[in-house]
């Protein structure tokens, strides 16, 4: 055998020896209904030391602002609402960019913008920043009645979960498998594709949005053998509430002219302003937390997404002052459904490469789902995406052999080539 031969057989032996140490380590208690959790043995997740989210958060930011808003202007129409996640789509991107081929690493790092040493450092350090807990959210009392003299603010809760889900019996590649227990905190989900498992991720997804998600994909190939998922919950109360009274059915311009009635929710305060040439805004802050709305008001025929550009947000930030505001604000609550696959090809994502996944798989569909509800109270917000990888077609044939007439067949031993039969068929429905 020679060197190369056996550096296959011997990293085939390493992935089914990792494979069945992840066996070994399965929860069967985890996990939703229709899956069997396992996780690496004797992985544990990388907790960074240091105040702060430091660098990796740092050279990370950039790039998550700048594609947010590319993405952004390539999927939001003109008049139709729209919300997304970066950070959610970016963050199960990221978990795939562990295990993509050069070339689709290299476009992955282009749209996303992942810093040289990486993506997942930021993504581990982020999640600690940000969620406040490692649990599943329970899903709130969304009837209940609130009174601004006797309710005060709820502790924010916000969910970033990870979710890995393998065909069972898959060889999935080790190195990758550490990266997503070492940085992302997530073991492999083992599943059925031919039967439950879109049921399985669905009440992943619906479990870990705290209800307001309860499907991921549309539709799912029957060649699936993969599917990375990342699901962002956030239920949050507004540190000053809208507590004035609201004015009823005031007008409301849409951008192509049309005027609809709506409620204004109202409030008075000490809030941070900024404005400048043909815009203005104000940061609506989260109690108890360091999360913050910026609403954002172009001057009538403006353009809204270029006030979400970077540049722009920056000027935002660093124009804020605290002023005395008469704020009206309409409350809001709606959804968006993207299929990513075709506007991440527009900005740069065309190779479909993962084979250190798992050899053979290619990334086939991409969705991303996130909804919003925004009251006098606060929000309350999800938003789940969805990597789905087949295992490959096998490559179209280079020739074709039709026996459809008379042939010969002859049984022989390979090493020497001695016939053991030798004969013809020249009619294979005769018989005796």
């Amino acid at each position: 055998m020679n060197r190369s031969g056996a550096r296959d057989v011997w990293e085939g032996m390493y992935r089914r020896l990792f494979t069945a140490l992840l066996a070994v380590a399965a929860l069967a208690a985890c996990g939703p209904p229709g899956s069997r959790l396992v996780t690496a043995e004797g992985v544990e997740r990388n907790l960074y030391a240091g105040p702060g989210p430091g660098p990796p958060v740092a050279n990370l930011r950039p790039g998550l602002a700048a594609f947010g808003h590319a993405l952004f202007t390539a999927v939001a129409e003109p008049g139709v609402n729209t919300v997304l996640s970066p950070l959610g789509i970016a963050q199960a991107y990221g978990m795939a960019r562990a295990g993509a081929d050069p070339a689709t690493g290299t476009e992955l790092d282009e749209v996303f913008g992942f810093p040289p040493e990486g993506p997942h450092a930021a993504f581990n350090t982020l999640s600690r920043v940000i969620a406040t807990t490692d649990e599943a959210p329970p899903p709130p009392d969304r009837d209940a009645p609130r009174d601004a003299q006797e309710t005060g603010a709820s502790p924010p809760v916000v969910r970033l979960a990870s979710g890995l889900f393998v065909q069972d019996g898959l060889d999935v590649g080790a190195e990758f498998l550490r990266t997503l227990a070492a940085e992302y905190g997530t073991g492999a989900h083992q599943v059925d594709f031919s039967s439950d498992a879109a049921e399985a991720i669905d009440a992943w997804a619906e479990e870990q949005t705290a209800g307001r998600i309860k499907k991921v994909f549309d539709r799912l190939d029957p060649r699936t053998r993969l599917v990375i998922a990342n699901a962002l919950y956030l239920k949050a109360d507004w540190a000053v509430p809208f507590t004035a009274p609201p004015e009823e059915a005031a007008a409301f311009t849409r951008a192509d002219g049309r005027v609809v009635r709506t409620d204004l929710m109202r409030v008075e305060a000490e809030l941070p302003y900024a404005s400048g040439p043909g815009w203005q805004a104000v940061e609506l802050a989260y109690a108890g937390s360091e999360l913050a709305m910026w609403v954002v008001l172009p001057d009538e025929g403006g353009s809204v997404g270029d006030r979400l550009a970077p540049e722009a947000l920056a000027e935002l930030g660093g124009r804020l002052e605290t002023t005395r505001v008469g704020v009206a604000l309409p409350r809001w609550d709606f959804s968006t459904s993207l299929d990513l696959k075709e506007p991440l090809g527009r900005l740069g994502l065309r190779n479909t490469g993962y084979s250190g996944i798992a050899d053979g798989l290619f990334l086939d569909r991409a969705v991303h789902t996130a909804n919003i509800t925004v009251d006098e109270w606060g929000t309350e917000a999800a938003a789940v995406t969805g990597l789905a990888f087949p295992a490959a077609a096998p490559p179209p044939a280079e020739a074709v052999f039709r026996a459809d007439r008379p042939f010969a067949f002859a049984i022989v031993h390979r090493p020497t080539l001695v016939p053991l039969f030798l004969g013809q068929v020249a009619d294979p429905t005769a018989t005796g």
